[in-house]
């Protein structure tokens, strides 16, 4: 079931500070070995990102 911007919640770079909703098209994805999948800033590809809601 899809899940609108009110719950999703807003994600932050703590980097780079940009922000978008959680989950959104806007940020990247990117598989990382041993890790797994991981969300990525496109702004400055960081991996330290918070969500909250």
């Amino acid at each position: 079931m899809a899940q609108d911007q009110a719950t999703r919640g807003r994600s932050r770079c703590r980097n780079c500070g940009f922000e978008a909703p959680g989950g959104d098209d806007d940020w990247r994805r990117i598989e990382v070995p041993k890790l797994g999948r991981m969300t990525q800033c496109p702004d400055c590809e960081s991996t330290d990102v918070i969500t909250t809601r």
